[in-house]
């Protein structure tokens, strides 16, 4: 059994059956014929001969501008494997020191520009969950200093001993 790469396209010479299935350029059957046949074909055309399917019998093969297919293949694989938008937490208690918020808030403002989700914690401790309302007005807060770079996903809500709120960027 032949041991094939599937990363690496055959083309002209590479192509090593005798006979193959040849598409033109402008996308129509030519058929059945032979290697060397559709080698010249593509050479007149100043074109490609590129196997497009492998496993098929006979090997399909396409007249074509490889490099040109090639720079779409990339482009498209790039498009694929954009970078999907994470969700990144930032966690604050009640009680967190105003410096410490805006670091907080810078920290969210870098994830929402860098097109991240942030999802916004206000955890409560022991007696802290008897002001829910000062969680709020944190959270309130957070929510109007990011309100340039972020629209609100899901509103501030209250889960147990937190409240949470997810912002995602404009």
């Amino acid at each position: 059994m032949e041991n094939r790469n599937k990363n690496v396209q055959r083309i002209n010479e590479m192509i090593r059956v005798s006979q193959v299935r040849v598409i033109s350029s402008e996308g129509e059957q030519l058929g059945v014929m032979s290697t060397s046949e559709a080698l010249m074909m593509a050479h007149e055309a100043d074109l490609d001969l590129v196997e497009v399917a492998p496993d098929a019998k006979p090997p399909v093969c396409k007249i074509m501008n490889y490099g040109k297919f090639k720079y779409q293949q990339r482009k498209k694989d790039s498009k694929q494997q954009a970078p999907k938008g994470r969700l990144k937490e930032l966690r604050m208690r009640p009680k967190t020191g105003e410096a410490d918020i805006m670091v907080k808030v810078n920290k969210g403002r870098e994830f929402l520009t860098k097109k991240d989700k942030v999802l916004v914690s206000i955890n409560f401790r022991g007696r802290e969950a008897a002001h829910i309302d000062e969680g709020m007005k944190l959270m309130q807060f957070v929510i109007e200093q990011l309100a340039d770079v972020s629209r609100v996903e899901a509103p501030a809500k209250q889960l147990g001993k937190k409240i949470t709120c997810t912002l995602a960027p404009k």
